[in-house]
């Protein structure tokens, strides 16, 4: 009965996933034994173990739920999400100059991995909706409400790499429910036009490309004054939005364009990683042959940088093996986006895929210094409880939509 339950759950993600799990694991015993050696209370190895054990039961727990229980308990589950982001901004734990966790006895968790999941179902449960027109602007605020509740929770924790993820998963989600292009590029618009606020020429070139772009789509005019004047005032107000920024990030974000001016203070851990990767060259040191790795040179290598371990371990054909698994992963979950009849399974799996392709793009990115350092794991390879529960979670949901792939 039950390997017959089993066998219709889709093959693909799961092995792709099971590899991905792999080469954590991998990559995890190699960067913990000397801290092992060195009498760490903490072995990451055998700790992402249980963590494993623990995500592969929620994800079949999850995979076979009832049909649409999910979708009944989704404004539910927004609440309790929104009602933690809450308590962990009165009640919270600080850890790297944030307010990240709660804590119960032993027991801690981040709220905003939750919230990625809770946020999703709700947008997703709110986008299905019969007869809904998403680019009518108020459907469109009210969906926007869903993400912006809890990305203005979590920034105020702060936790500014989780809050875009809300931001980043929005575009796809709106797109794949039936928003325009002309009306994408105005929501993308006021983000280009915060980067060009730094330069009075970038800026003002901005500026004179949304009043051609306004000419062209030719919305009402009360609505091109409004968004023209939304606009500037965002340009006006980005020196202020920078000094509310804390030090960490302010440093995080100039070092990303310098690394080399501090080379052992914030530009440190970005050096270092690209050494790590760099010596690695095609096949890599070896497995726990790493210098960077094994003489911890290379901070934060079992959660932040594990990327860069794969990098030097294992060379570029590690690393090209990682992002073929993460390929076929998320491939697979577009293709079973456009399998789904429901609407609101089909929609959240656009929004699935675009949240651990975001963290696999960004994590991968700021190793070798194509982005600031953000603190996002890379998905089902990084250490951590609470984001691999999440994830593996989220594969549990789209195998419980892809069991009821036929049903509306």
């Amino acid at each position: 009965m039950l390997n017959q339950r089993l066998k219709t759950l889709d093959p693909i993600l799961i092995f792709s996933m099971i590899g991905l799990l792999a080469i954590g694991l991998v990559a995890l015993y190699s960067s913990s034994q000397s801290l092992v050696q060195s009498g760490s209370a903490t072995n990451y190895f055998w700790s992402q173990i249980r963590w494993i054990l623990i995500g592969f039961g929620a994800l079949l727990a999850i995979a076979f739920l009832p049909n649409r229980l999910l979708y009944e308990l989704s404004y539910i589950l927004y609440g309790i999400a929104l009602f933690f982001l809450v308590l962990v901004l009165i009640w919270g734990t600080e850890g790297y100059g944030a307010v990240r966790w709660l804590r119960f006895g032993g027991f801690g968790f981040q709220p905003s991995e939750f919230a990625k999941i809770a946020t999703l179902l709700a947008v997703a449960r709110y986008l299905s909706e019969e007869r809904l027109d998403i680019n009518r602007l108020k459907t469109f605020l009210a969906a926007a409400a869903f993400l912006l509740a809890p990305f203005l929770l979590i920034a105020k924790q702060p936790d500014l790499g989780t809050a875009l993820v809300f931001i980043v998963m929005s575009l796809p989600v709106l797109f794949w429910a039936g928003l325009r292009w002309e009306n994408l590029v105005l929501i993308l618009a006021p983000g280009l036009t915060l980067f060009a606020s730094f330069n009075h020429i970038t800026f003002s070139l901005v500026m004179v490309l949304i009043l051609v772009y306004l000419f062209y789509v030719k919305p009402p005019m009360l609505l091109r004054v409004a968004y023209f004047i939304l606009n500037v005032a965002i340009g006006l107000l980005t020196p202020f939005l920078w000094n509310q920024l804390k030090d960490y990030q302010k440093q995080r974000i100039t070092t990303f364009w310098n690394p080399e001016a501090d080379p052992l203070g914030s530009g440190y851990q970005i050096i270092q990683s690209k050494v790590a990767i760099g010596s690695g060259g095609f096949l890599g040191k070896g497995f726990m042959e790493g210098s960077q790795t094994q003489l911890r040179f290379l901070p934060e290598q079992h959660t932040d940088f594990i990327f860069a371990v794969i990098g030097e371990e294992f060379g570029f054909l590690g690393i090209l093996v990682a992002l073929i698994l993460f390929t076929v992963f998320l491939v697979r979950i577009v293709q079973m986006a456009n399998t789904y009849r429901s609407r609101f399974s089909s929609v959240f799996a656009i929004g699935a895929g675009s949240i651990i392709g975001f963290h696999m793009f960004i994590n991968a990115g700021m190793t070798i210094g194509l982005f600031p350092v953000t603190g996002l794991p890379l998905p089902f390879v990084s250490y951590g409880g609470s984001a691999l529960l999440t994830n593996m979670s989220i594969v549990g949901i789209l195998l419980n939509f892809y069991r009821h792939r036929f049903e509306y």
